[in-house]
């Protein structure tokens, strides 16, 4: 038989599992430097995961307010001024027109007095806080969306009585936190004259309604013969079945003023946190952006490193050419190197940022989410990355011949 006749020996083939081991291999020696590079990649990853886990937790979390508060609720308010540029106001009269629409089943007001409140009369005439007081209807709580978080509202006895009833934000402000009996508060009046009030209750913070919060409210017939209210109305809360909403908002400005709707500003609060949750959104898109150049900065180590690599392993890549590896087998153990960095950072990275998620969602009482999309995209950019980033170390890796590897042994 002829050497031409001869029977070649079959090309060497590694297979997937060889060429991970040997990935392998190459990070285990050098551990810190791979532990480094790999920080890089998860530091972009977790940012990534968290964005993503947050926004998702976030939007759940608003849904459910939203869910719980209702979209049923619309608020007529005084516009400041009429078509004649005179200031204007809402007729006494609007909440029991508005209370005639077909859908509308409850509806409340309350109006701004020129009173202001202090916690004591030493205090200065100038510290108000910006809190104001204005008169409330008996019904306002279950119509703004709130209840009561300590103590009594008003009702048919102390309407008419100096009773007050304080929100949330301005109950903080003048330094009470429980109702006792006897508690009261400093109030005066337009005309320079004071008197005291007694605090009946403490509202809950109002998400839909927050003027309400920084409001001391009293009764209607007690601001109008006390605190020179005129009666009328400033802001009124309509209630209406969800199926009327719509139709309610569209006539509302024309219900509560017939001669004038332009005095009317209808607004819907839900949109308020709808509106929220949309700008968070904006944000989500820059805090991802953010991630991304923080991936690209790791991306961008790893190529840096697996550089260096090739340079101090050329004895090593020399020795294996020279005992039959080919170039491919070369350039795809540094490729499989790069992508099993890269791999190890996303995988730490998404978990990293999966607890992040979850430790900072259960400190704003939301439910944690991490949408399975945002993993897979998260250590699917990592892997992808870091195939890219090793390209170049291993086409360089792949060109050493053998004689020019073993010449560095």
């Amino acid at each position: 038989m002829t050497a031409r006749s001869a029977v070649r020996p079959a090309a060497a083939r590694l297979r997937l599992p060889d060429h991970a081991r040997l990935a392998a291999v190459g990070l285990r020696t050098r551990k810190l430097r791979a532990a480094l590079s790999a920080v890089g990649i998860a530091i972009g990853v977790a940012a990534i995961v968290a964005v993503l886990g947050l926004s998702a937790s976030s939007a759940a979390g608003l849904n459910a307010e939203i869910a719980a508060l209702g979209t049923d609720l619309l608020t007529v308010e005084n516009a400041g001024q009429s078509l004649t540029g005179q200031p204007a106001e809402l007729p006494a009269y609007a909440p029991a027109m508005i209370g005639r629409l077909p859908g509308v089943y409850q509806v409340q007001s309350t109006g701004s007095t020129a009173a202001s409140a202090y916690r004591s009369p030493l205090i200065p005439a100038v510290n108000t806080n910006a809190l104001t007081v204005d008169a409330a209807t008996l019904g306002l709580p279950a119509a703004a969306e709130t209840s009561l978080a300590q103590g009594r509202y008003l009702n048919a006895a102390t309407r008419s009585e100096p009773v007050a009833v304080l929100g949330a934000a301005s109950a903080q402000l003048l330094g009470i936190d429980t109702v006792s009996a006897g508690e009261r508060i400093w109030v005066t009046t337009s005309t320079g004259s004071g008197m005291w009030l007694y605090v009946a209750g403490i509202l809950k913070p109002d998400a839909l309604s927050p003027a309400v919060d920084s409001s001391i409210l009293v009764g209607y017939p007690f601001a109008e013969n006390y605190l020179g209210f005129d009666g009328h109305p400033t802001t009124i809360y309509v209630k209406a079945t969800t199926s009327q909403v719509t139709r309610v908002d569209s006539l509302l400005a024309a219900q509560a003023n017939p001669e004038d709707p332009t005095v009317a500003s209808i607004s819907q609060p839900s949109s308020a946190l709808v509106a929220q949750a949309a700008a968070k959104a904006a944000f989500n898109s820059l805090f991802l952006g953010l991630g991304a150049v923080a991936l690209l900065v790791g991306a961008i180590g790893v190529t840096n490193i697996m550089v260096i690599s090739v340079l101090e392993r050329r004895s090593e890549i020399g020795l294996r050419r020279a005992l039959g590896a080919r170039r491919a087998h070369i350039g795809i153990q540094f490729l499989a190197e790069s992508s099993l960095l890269a791999l190890t950072g996303g995988t730490g990275g998404a978990i990293l940022g999966g607890f992040a998620t979850t430790v900072f969602a259960a400190a704003r009482h939301w439910d944690a989410r991490v949408p399975l999309p945002a993993l897979q995209l998260a250590v699917g950019s990592a892997l992808a990355v870091g195939a890219a980033a090793g390209i170049y170390p291993a086409l360089r890796a792949a060109r050493f011949s053998p004689a020019e590897g073993l010449r560095t042994a």
